[in-house]
Order: structure tokens, then C-alpha cells, then sequence
């Protein structure tokens, strides 16, 4: 009888050795799935900030050498053992933010912050049983957030999978795995904006971008865009911003002049940028007695946010947002359904498709402001 149990594979994925330096195209060895887990042929991944402030040093996620990457889509080539719900061939997205659907918070109905995230192993670079799946030239290279989606093979456990219909165009919906769905459930699901409000946007990058889209489909009546590039309003009028704004264009400090256009303050601002300044200045910027800020941006972890407590007592609220409080294996398929009919746009995100061999060029398009969001053909 032929032996069907899955072998290592060999595939190219990009390797960063150390912080700082360029990532490096190697061979890998990537395991066979193990209880639990399944084995995904990665098609597309898309780029993301997070990858890059990994890179660069500036977050502390995993070990080193590691393979990046999160927001991938691919199909499933082998399935480990007690996998029901996944097969070979299902085309799926992957999750850095696991749905176990057994963990506390995740039967809690209240977050969407699952258990495995908040204290498994993700931090430290290993599948659940303290291993990894990945070899190169004898080395044990570690996982990123559960994907590692900047290989051609990956192994992730199955709650950070999420199936999909085959139809989906898997070098758009890559994206559903952080960033677009980030910022539009940040307006949708965690701001709840409402129609005729005004919101504020710090920082046109997708995660902005992808909250003037979800403002605009709430119905909100303003949208001001923030950024010190006035290059990037034009794009942000494309996805829904009615006004940019740029802080150097002003003497005044800007909550002073944004409190003046909106004759008393903003109802909704959204941080973007991960620097706490622009976090306060948000906070400052949003009326009193109703006002919510929504943080997104990651700041650095030794970095704080000051604001007078005051500011609490007058009203105003404000609320951290992660992966715009979606659950993956729910809502992804229903971002799709919202990408077919045109409420959630996606294509006009994608400004450059490149081959894998090319992504330190997609690092540099996105630390020159060049990219919106670059998107990697790992088989081109």
C-alpha cells in the first residue's frame, strides 16, 4: 500500500537572519503538519508594516532567524492529524489572530482577542508544542504570528485558517488577513460611526485608508484625512476622505484647528500611525460629552501616552482596536461577500505585484511612501 502520510517539502521562502539586515532568499525544509495543524501551499501574501518594524528591529515579536509574512492566502496540501474541518485543495486566508472558538474570551462574545493569542506561543516563534516547522542549512527558523506567510510552505495550526470560496481572487483577498480589515472594522465594529458624523483619520496609509472606507460606508458626512504627505489626499478622496489636512500647513496646534472646522470637535478619530503625540492629539481633537478616539496604530512598547484626566471626566472615550474587532473564520468570508458586491474595495489597495525574490524591493517602496500596498507572487 503506498504511503500517503505527507513528507518534508523544500520550497524558496525569504529568511531574515537579523534585525536591520535584508531579508534572504533560501531553501527551507518545512515539516509535515502535525496533530492539530495543516500545511498551506502560500500563493499570494501581501506586505504589511508590521513585517517591516520587525524588520528593522523596532518590534519584538518571535526570535531570530525567522520567516515573516502574515497576510496570505493559498490552498491546503496536507492536513495533520485530528483535522476535521479542512481538506486538500480548500483554498484559505490566513489568521495571525487565532479563532479557537474554545478558549474563554472567544465563547465570551466580547472580543475577539482569542486565548491562544493572548497567551500562547505565537511571541516566541513556535507552533503549540514549543517547535518549529521550518529548517534551513541545518537551522531551526522560526514562525511569525502563526504564518510566516513569506514562504512558499507553511505549517500553521488549523484555528489560524480560515476557508474560503475557490472563486476569490486570492491576490486581492490576501489582504482580509491584517491590514484592509484592520482599519474598516475599526470604523464599522469598534467606533460603530455613525451616518452624518465627522471622523478624523491620522495617517494615509492601507490601515487609514481602509477607515475612511469604512467611515464612508457608514455614512459619516466629513472625513478628514491627516497626513505630512499632501501626495496621499488625492488617494484618500479615492476611498471617501471629503478634506485633507496637513499639520504643517498650520501655526495653531492642529486639535485647535480641527476643533475650529468642526465647531466643537470631531465625533470619531482614528489613530493609524502608532506614535503616541498624534494619539493625543487625536484625543484632544474630539468633542466633549461624545467624542471616541479609536488607537490602531502599534507604538513602540516603551513609549506612553499622556493625556489630563480631565479630558475622561468631560466625556470623551477612547478605545484600542485590534484587527477591527473581526473573528477571521467568521467575518473573512463575509469581507469577501462584501468585496464581490463593491461596499469593501480591495483591488485599488494593490499598487505593486512582485516576485518573491523582489520583496526587499516591496520593503523599499513602503519605507519611501512609494506603495499603498505591495503584493507578493511567491510562484512568479
Amino acid at each position: 500500500m503506498a504511503d500517503t502520510k505527507p513528507k518534508p517539502i523544500q520550497c524558496k521562502a525569504a529568511v531574515c537572519w537579523e534585525a536591520g539586515k535584508l531579508l534572504s532568499i533560501e531553501t527551507v525544509e518545512v515539516a509535515p503538519p502535525k496533530n492539530g495543524e495543516v500545511r498551506v501551499k502560500v500563493l499570494y501574501t501581501g506586505v504589511c508594516h508590521s513585517d517591516l518594524s520587525v524588520l528593522n528591529g523596532s518590534l519584538k515579536i518571535g526570535q531570530k532567524p525567522i520567516i515573516l509574512g502574515h497576510e496570505g492566502a493559498g490552498v491546503i496540501e496536507s492536513v495533520g492529524s485530528g483535522v476535521t474541518d479542512f481538506k486538500q485543495g480548500d483554498h484559505v486566508v490566513m489568521l495571525w489572530l487565532p479563532q479557537c472558538n474554545k478558549c474563554k474570551s472567544c465563547k465570551s462574545g466580547k472580543t475577539n482577542l482569542c486565548d491562544e493569542f493572548l497567551g500562547g506561543t505565537q511571541g516566541l516563534g513556535t507552533m503549540l508544542d514549543g517547535t518549529t516547522r521550518f529548517t534551513c542549512m541545518g537551522k531551526q527558523i522560526y514562525h511569525f504570528l502563526d504564518c510566516s506567510t513569506f514562504s512558499q510552505y507553511i505549517v500553521v495550526p488549523e484555528m489560524s485558517v480560515c476557508k474560503i470560496e475557490p472563486s476569490a481572487p486570492l491576490d486581492k483577498v490576501c489582504l482580509l488577513g491584517c491590514g484592509i480589515a484592520t482599519g474598516y472594522g475599526a470604523a464599522l465594529n469598534t467606533a460603530k460611526v455613525e451616518p452624518g458624523s465627522t471622523c478624523a483619520v491620522w495617517g494615509l496609509g492601507p490601515i487609514g485608508m481602509a477607515v475612511i472606507m469604512g467611515c464612508r460606508k457608514a455614512g459619516a458626512s466629513r472625513i478628514f484625512g491627516i497626513d505630512i504627505n499632501p501626495d496621499k489626499f488625492k488617494q484618500g478622496k479615492a476611498f471617501g476622505m471629503t478634506e485633507g489636512v496637513n499639520p504643517k500647513d498650520h501655526d495653531k496646534p492642529l486639535h485647535e484647528v480641527l476643533t475650529e472646522m468642526t465647531g466643537g470637535g470631531l465625533d470619531y478619530t482614528f489613530e493609524c500611525i502608532g506614535n503616541v503625540k498624534c494619539m493625543q492629539t487625536a484625543f484632544e481633537s474630539t468633542h466633549k460629552g461624545w467624542g471616541k478616539t479609536i488607537i490602531i496604530g502599534i507604538a513602540p512598547s516603551t513609549d506612553e501616552f499622556c493625556t489630563k484626566p480631565f479630558n475622561f471626566a468631560m466625556g470623551k472615550r477612547i478605545f484600542g482596536s485590534f484587527y477591527g474587532d473581526y473573528k477571521g473564520k467568521d467575518d473573512v468570508p463575509r469581507l469577501i461577500k462584501g468585496y464581490k458586491n463593491g461596499e469593501v474595495l480591495l483591488d485599488e489597495f494593490v499598487t505593486h505585484t512582485m516576485a518573491l525574490d523582489k520583496i526587499n524591493e516591496a520593503f523599499d517602496l513602503m519605507r519611501e511612501s512609494k506603495s499603498l500596498r505591495s503584493v507578493i507572487n511567491m510562484w512568479a
